[in-house]
């Protein structure tokens, strides 16, 4: 275990802020693993959480994820192809040093340099061909083509500072060196893998917040955060498990928060392996010599094969809705006539002996075991269903930290995927997650499965560039409908976000499944 301590003084400081110590403290226990300090390290929403507490934006989107002013006052488009912001004056780094453009600069340059990336910012800012400071205040963004998402996309991109980044590497930031923000917080002490410690930056540009001190805890066992909070060891928790929803919904003490959510839970094999695929073998354990993966009719099988319905009632116990798309309804490019696939064994069965494979064959499904609300639970009931169409899965669950490292490297066949779409449109998936993978193009940051399909890839970046938004609808509600239409993966569910928390503690539920101290705020 990684621990990192800055200072017992502020500590200590920080508690004696107005007198109430106790009062002010806040202690919040959350389900999925952050894995850095570094906010460029791993496009996830735990390190992103964790990281906003000492990091601001240019932009930030609120718990509707709609857009509003952070570090940008204001923002405009000067030129179709270029982006002017307007900066905030005054702020600073926790080191007392002035917030400027040449630091937004530094930042553009430093995210797709980040070293051993398992899911890489870079697409968020492909559009950007050159960063123009055009005073301490100002900053102009050049694209090659009108990008009409620059500022959406951008809220996602945390800034840092030049004077404490440069040649510093995410071990700089683990280790508390380098983790100088201009956020609400501070750093006192990270330990990798348990929880980080912050102390209030009493400085901050838009106030101090109500919060003197900050435990952020990383508690994995389900049954473990709901105890912590009832027995008063811990005032939030996210990721509520939905055994104990009903439960807790009795208990006075307790209060619970939710919201439709932006995160759609999905399978998706390895596209990156033609011939001799990882763990996929016949019915006798002899290795295939060729991937059934990369057969279309293969994966409408296996899609056909889940029962969307009994993994939403049963498995998630109604935490979740069944999906055919990664966008909720109503959300910028959904499309209404991609309904969730209907359940249809038999169906499988005539597709996959059509591909070639009347007896199935055998496969291990890998999914991480505490990172996604009942993840485990769900990929052994999809398991349990695959294996009844004569796809014999068995089931490998690992830990976040080694599963998400294992996936960027392709060790996986079939996996579970999880993926927010915090821009709150299209988009944030096609590049990142079906785009094909190109780190000079910084498109397909995140796709660790390698899916490649060239007209998506031209349409994706036809509906990025135009400024319409009525067309670019249309574009990406296709996009939705060619996705599904070659089943690039398999959407199981939309998760509906939950938190509770003790009374005299009320939290904003937000769609984007962030968990901060900053939409904590003391109950009337």
């Amino acid at each position: 275990m990684k621990r990192t301590t800055i200072g017992h003084a502020m500590l200590a400081a920080a508690l004696l802020v107005g007198g109430h110590a106790a009062a002010q403290n806040l202690t919040i226990g959350i389900g999925g693993s952050p894995t850095s300090l570094d906010p460029h390290f791993y496009n996830a929403s735990p390190n992103s959480s964790l990281t906003q507490h000492l990091f601001d934006t240019l932009v930030e989107r609120d718990a509707q994820a709609r857009l509003r002013p952070m570090l940008a006052e204001s923002w405009r488009a000067v030129e179709p192809t270029v982006w002017e912001f307007k900066l905030r004056p005054g702020v600073k780094w926790h080191d007392g040093r002035d917030f400027t453009a040449d630091d937004v600069a530094f930042t553009i340059e430093r995210v797709p340099t980040v070293r051993n990336s398992p899911g890489s910012f870079a697409g968020l800012i492909r559009a950007i061909t050159r960063v123009e400071v055009v005073d301490p205040l100002t900053i102009r963004f050049h694209t090659a083509a009108p990008h009409p998402l620059l500022p959406t996309e951008l809220g996602s991109i945390q800034i840092i500072s030049r004077h404490a980044g440069t040649g510093a590497e995410t071990d700089q930031y683990n280790s508390g060196q380098a983790a100088i923000g201009t956020g609400p917080y501070r750093l006192v002490s990270y330990r990798s893998g348990d929880r980080t410690e912050f102390v209030r930056n009493d400085g901050y540009w838009a106030g101090a917040q109500p919060w003197a001190r900050v435990s952020y805890r990383f508690i994995a066992n389900d049954p473990s955060r709901t105890a912590a909070l009832l027995a008063g060891d811990v005032d939030v928790i996210d990721q509520v498990p939905s055994t104990d929803i009903a439960r807790l919904r009795r208990e006075q003490r307790i209060s619970l928060f939710e919201i439709q959510g932006l995160r759609l839970i999905y399978l998706i094999p390895d596209y990156s392996r033609a011939e001799n695929p990882l763990w996929v073998t016949d019915n006798n354990g002899q290795a295939l010599t060729r991937n059934p993966f990369h057969d279309v009719r293969v994966r409408r099988a296996m899609s056909m094969a889940v029962d969307r319905a009994a993994l939403s009632e049963r498995v998630m116990e109604g935490t979740a809705r069944p999906t055919g798309q990664w966008l909720p309804q109503g959300a910028f490019g959904y499309n209404p006539d991609v309904p969730a696939p209907a359940y249809d064994p038999d169906g499988a069965k005539r597709l996959l002996a059509e591909a070639g494979f009347p007896q199935g064959f055998r496969i291990t499904l890998s999914c991480p075991n505490d990172r996604y609300p009942n993840d485990a639970r769900a990929c052994q009931a999809v398991a349990q269903m695959w294996t009844r169409i004569g796809v014999r899965t068995e089931l490998q669950a690992l830990p976040w930290a080694t599963y998400s490292a294992r996936t960027s490297r392709q060790e996986f066949n079939m996996r579970m995927g999880g993926w927010g779409s915090v821009t709150g449109e299209a988009s944030y998936m096609l590049v990142n997650i079906f785009g094909t993978y190109d780190r000079e193009r910084r498109r397909g940051a995140s796709n660790s499965s390698r899916y490649s399909n060239a007209a998506l890839d031209a349409l994706t970046e036809r509906a990025a560039a135009t400024l319409d938004d009525v067309q670019r609808e249309a574009m990406l509600r296709e996009t939705v409908r060619m996705v599904a239409d070659d089943q690039a993966m398999i959407p199981l569910f939309q998760l509906v976000n939950f938190w509770a928390a003790r009374r005299g503690f009320a939290y904003e539920a937000r769609m984007d499944e962030r968990t901060t101290a900053m939409a904590t705020r003391p109950a009337n």
